[in-house]
């Protein structure tokens, strides 16, 4: 009996090894490829205890076989892919089971935009969506601890996750949240696999807490590694009593520790009217920015966007399918719409190196437009150019803007791939005068094309390099790029990842990123939990840049 026999034998989801599925599961969006042995798709809770349990007895009898999941695929790390068995959530596990005033309850599977049509229906959302909210689903922005435009305001995804059910390495299912000092004791008396985890993180984290504490990445936002930054609370005076959660460390860990079955999130009122406001910055206005970011900071912004001239250029290059996006029929119709863009640039006589997109939210519009008339202000002060948008379509425009650069890029330029492989740093804002600069010239000197947009709030850039991927030239540049720019990052005390997370990509770096000491912590942190190493090998501590440079496609 061959392996997908075995599996279809042992499970009701289905089970493919054909060409063609393979194939289409060999890529998610980052600049990896690899083919799996085998594509699963399970049912329910009870196909991935058995798979677990499967392969835990083939492991026994010296088979290497691993589990990785996938949901959207959306991920632009290499985070889904493996050589050994696919576990795909969005075809059977995509079920929102409930829906209550301030919280939720889905399965892995479940595509975020579907959910935010659920919660909208109560005028709830879970604000730490990704830029790929229209794609993307729930399982992969728990597993990378996804963040996007209102991370500001609100923090990532792993302040939204109150539980978690997640079959862990001795194949049982279990739930966790956050406990309390009784619960925890609980917790550390049990006599079987979970007991044991709890006894050895708390261990760790409490004999290691001074270690912890200061190596916390001096930034708005982290995705690499392990969060073992969040996971203990002692009591203290603001908090009198001390908490455990190792919801935490499942959040951004990658599908490495355990596979997640069910997700319990918290979820936020919507506010009633928005407002947004385009600034326009040039290279010399450079200097000038952290003070910028710094005064609109304090009036508090729901999001505090960035993009730059190049996806501008790319922007009005397609100004017509965008307009169509938006409703708009015709060149006529296209022309009305991005006049205000024509007029501010004649008026500018250039186009601007910077656009900023200052949003704001509130159920009362007097508010909002005090804070419009103060940023007003703000932007006249530094001489800066900019203005309202005058409707929810102007607004649209520039969302899409700054949300559907990668698209436009994967779907529009043919002969070069939109490569994510420095698109997710994070320094303090300000640092960027001096950061910025020295971004530019690795990147120029290698005579790369990018585009950057972010989060210019937090310090997050994403960059994105068009890299012709059947050059091998141009394919030793990923590597030798990448070590200069996080050099750089990790000189300013930055992080390599605010969002995106580790996958092929960065794993390999996280030694560098963090020293010695963290991450042996990570090391042990993955052998509490998965000793055997059955989970999505090949990231986090046992990343190897040899063998992510192996897979980079070459079409």
């Amino acid at each position: 009996m061959n392996l997908k026999e075995e599996v279809k034998a042992l499970i009701q989801g289905d089970v493919f090894d054909d060409d063609k599925t393979l194939e289409e599961y060999s890529e998610d969006k980052s600049i990896f490829k690899i083919k799996p042995k085998l594509v699963v798709f399970p049912r329910d809770d009870n196909d991935i205890v058995k798979l677990v349990e499967f392969v835990r007895q083939k492991r026994s009898r010296g088979d290497y076989l691993t589990l990785t999941a996938r949901s959207a695929g959306t991920d632009m790390s290499g985070g889904p892919l493996t050589e050994s068995i696919l576990i795909v959530l969005t075809k059977y596990l995509n079920q929102i089971k409930e829906i209550n005033d301030d919280s939720a309850i889905v399965q892995p599977g479940v595509y975020y935009h579907d959910f935010e049509k659920e919660t909208l229906k109560k005028n709830l959302i879970m604000p730490s969506y990704p830029a790929s909210k229209n794609l993307c689903a729930l399982g992969g922005m728990i597993a990378n601890d996804s963040g996007g435009e209102l991370s500001l305001q609100y923090g990532k995804t792993h302040n939204f996750v109150l539980g978690l059910k997640i079959v862990l390495a001795d194949g049982l299912e279990y739930y966790f949240e956050k406990l309390n000092k009784e619960q925890l004791e609980k917790k550390l008396v049990q006599n079987n696999f979970e007991g044991e985890i709890y006894r050895q993180t708390y261990e760790l984290i409490k004999n290691n807490f001074d270690l912890i504490e200061k190596s916390k990445p001096l930034v708005h936002k982290n995705s690499s590694g392990y969060n073992i930054w969040d996971v203990y609370k002692p009591a203290r005076p603001d908090q009198p009593e001390s908490c455990f959660d190792l919801t935490k460390l499942f959040v951004g860990s990658q599908g490495t520790l355990g596979l997640i079955t069910e997700i319990k999130v918290g979820l936020v009122k919507r506010k009633k009217f928005e407002k947004l406001y385009i600034v326009l910055t040039q290279a010399n206005d450079l200097n000038r920015l952290p003070d910028f970011v710094n005064d609109v900071l304090k009036i508090e912004p729901d999001s505090f966007e960035v993009t730059d001239k190049n996806t501008f250029k790319l922007f009005l290059k397609y100004a017509r399918e965008m307009a169509s996006l938006l409703g708009g029929r015709g060149l006529l119709s296209t022309a009305r719409m991005f006049l205000p863009e024509a007029l501010m640039i004649a008026k500018r006589l250039s186009l601007p190196d910077l656009i900023i997109l200052v949003d704001f939210w509130s159920d009362d519009e007097n508010k909002l437009e005090i804070k419009i008339k103060t940023l007003e202000k703000i932007v006249n002060n530094y001489g800066f150019g900019g203005r309202l948008c005058r409707n929810q379509t102007e607004i649209e425009k520039y969302w899409r803007l700054r949300r559907d650069t990668f698209k436009l890029l994967r779907e529009k330029i043919k002969n070069k791939l939109a490569a994510p492989f420095i698109d997710d740093l994070i320094v303090r804002p300000e640092n960027l005068p001096e950061f910025l600069p020295r971004l530019y010239k690795i990147l120029d000197q290698a005579k790369i094309f990018y585009t950057i947009s972010g989060h210019i709030g937090e310090g997050n850039l994403h960059i994105i390099p068009l890299v012709d991927m059947t050059s091998e030239t141009e394919r030793k540049k990923i590597f030798e790029v990448t070590d200069k720019v996080y050099d750089l990052v990790i000189q300013y005390h930055g992080s390599l990842s605010a969002e995106h997370n580790d996958g092929l990509i960065r794993g390999p770096y996280l030694k560098q990123e963090f020293g010695d000491q963290v991450f042996d912590l990570f090391v042990q942190i993955k052998k509490i939990f998965d000793p055997d190493n059955i989970f999505n090998p090949h990231k986090k501590t046992n990343a190897d840049k040899n063998y992510s440079f192996s897979w980079i496609r070459k079409s």
